[in-house]
């Protein structure tokens, strides 16, 4: 199965129509989800709320901000993330980064040295584990809602987490129910060797910013091999390719070092530039080759690009019978194809019961 993505990024853009309108057509062109960028180190909204936003104005595309583990606390930013997929109707996702900048951690006023990668991605995995385990404190049948008896919850089903790790602990329970995803989709760019192994352990989507063929599938290989180490399915992991894509030029073939001879790279990252046929043939050619699960794709300008990425690249896609034409569930796990995760504070019997 073919996975298509989207960025809704529009640097300046405030008004919720901008994004709403680009999250839209994603949806209309059956996209597996749309991210929105997020950082303390550059001015703009705050990109899980602007999701909110949107999530009752769509239906049916995923809905993926980035939060950052640094500088926050673990237990707000898993509880906004699991409102986002109950107000979403199970269609939420979290896109992993850090913070490193000493910019950053001065607007919080600490004025320590920037932590090393490594450190600042160890704690990432550190969030990331303990929002699953808040994720799963309330068991899927813990609101019992009983009226004439008084009795909202079950206690029972109720857990303390009680994890700690090296800058933080956390108690737990969570204040927000099981969501309905029960773990909303974890999303991380891998392209740095810091990243890879939290998007290993911890990731259901890796993203990786390769501009070739041989490296993008060579990283897709690591990233299975080291999640069969943690214990993990490697076919539980959907690598994804990023590119920028700039399709500008309408009909007229890819530019030497781009189309099917692959994207060129830039400071910004691997660029596609050309038409949306040569990128149709690119998508198709690389997932065919069992190179990546996908692609996640940055429109360089957001209505334009994304316009003819999905009335020309997708329709295309479509039309071979190589992207779907309607979205065959409603929650984003779903479209990625990844079963809904057991809870892991609940009995094997639980577990197993019809």
């Amino acid at each position: 199965m073919l996975h298509l993505s989207a960025a809704v990024d529009q640097p300046s853009a405030y008004d919720a129509a901008s994004y709403l309108t680009l999250a839209r057509l994603a949806e209309r062109g059956g996209l597996d989800f749309v991210t929105l960028e997020d950082s303390f180190a550059r001015p703009g909204p705050d990109a899980l709320t602007v999701l909110a936003r949107l999530a009752p104005a769509t239906s049916r595309v995923g809905l993926v901000p980035t939060v950052t583990t640094t500088h926050t606390e673990p237990f707000h930013v898993q509880a906004a993330v699991a409102t986002l997929d109950w107000i979403s109707r199970g269609r939420a996702g979290w896109r992993i980064d850090v913070s490193a900048t000493e910019g950053e951690a001065r607007l919080f006023g600490r004025r320590r040295p920037p932590s090393p990668a490594d450190a600042l991605w160890q704690e990432a995995g550190e969030v990331a584990d303990a929002a699953a385990k808040l994720w799963d404190s309330w068991e899927d049948d813990a609101e019992i809602r009983d009226v004439p008896t008084g009795r909202f919850i079950d206690r029972d089903k109720l857990h303390h987490v009680d994890f700690r790790g090296t800058s933080f602990s956390v108690k737990g329970p969570s204040i927000v129910p099981r969501s309905p995803q029960g773990h909303p989709v974890r999303v991380v760019d891998a392209t740095d060797g810091p990243a890879r192994r939290t998007a290993a352990r911890y990731a259901d989507v890796a993203l990786v910013r390769a501009a070739s063929a041989p490296q993008a599938a060579a990283v897709r290989d690591q990233l299975r091999s080291m999640a069969a180490d943690f214990g993990r399915r490697p076919d539980q992991l959907r690598v994804l390719a990023c590119l920028l894509v700039d399709l500008g030029d309408g009909e007229h073939a890819a530019e030497p070092g781009h189309g099917g001879g692959g994207p060129r790279q830039t400071p910004q990252g691997p660029l596609y530039r050309g038409g949306p046929v040569d990128l149709a043939e690119l998508v198709a050619t690389w997932h065919g080759e069992g190179i990546v699960d996908g692609f996640h794709l940055t429109p360089v300008e957001p209505l334009r690009d994304l316009e003819r990425l999905v009335n020309g690249t997708v329709a295309l896609l479509q039309h071979r019978g190589l992207f779907r034409t309607f979205y065959p569930g409603s929650s984003l796990r779903e479209h990625l194809g990844l079963a809904r995760p057991a809870n892991q504070y609940a009995t094997t019997e639980e577990r197993h019961e019809p």
